[in-house]
């Protein structure tokens, strides 16, 4: 285990957006690298209910722009994954591996995840 905990703070803050908690739920039931399409699809399935071959171009951006511009940034800053963009994969790392208990507790008391998240 890392010597460095991590802080309760981070983990209400990584969890405070719904899409960065499908990010969290699929890479736990996953529990391997993922891409940034596989990101944006699973946000696109879950909260839209839509596949990616019938989505207009309008919300895949905004989903792509909110993936790049603000929730990878953040789960990488606090840690929890690593991302690599020239192959646009996103790891989780050790933190995240720590995250998971919290996580857990967290997805399962949230009204708009009663499903599991799958890819």
């Amino acid at each position: 285990m890392s010597e460095n905990p991590i802080a309760f703070d981070t983990v209400l803050d990584v969890c405070g957006d719904e899409h960065r908690r499908i990010i969290l739920a699929v890479l736990a039931e996953e529990q391997r690298s993922l891409t940034v399409n596989d990101l944006r699809s699973t946000i696109l399935n879950y909260n839209h209910h839509t596949p990616v071959t019938e989505a207009s171009e309008e919300v895949l951006t905004e989903i792509q722009s909110s993936l790049s511009h603000t929730h990878i940034p953040k789960l990488e800053s606090a840690g929890v994954i690593e991302y690599d963009s020239e192959r646009q994969l996103v790891e989780p790392t050790e933190q995240f591996d720590q995250l998971q208990p919290h996580l857990s507790a967290i997805l399962g008391t949230d009204p708009n995840l009663d499903e599991p998240i799958e890819l």
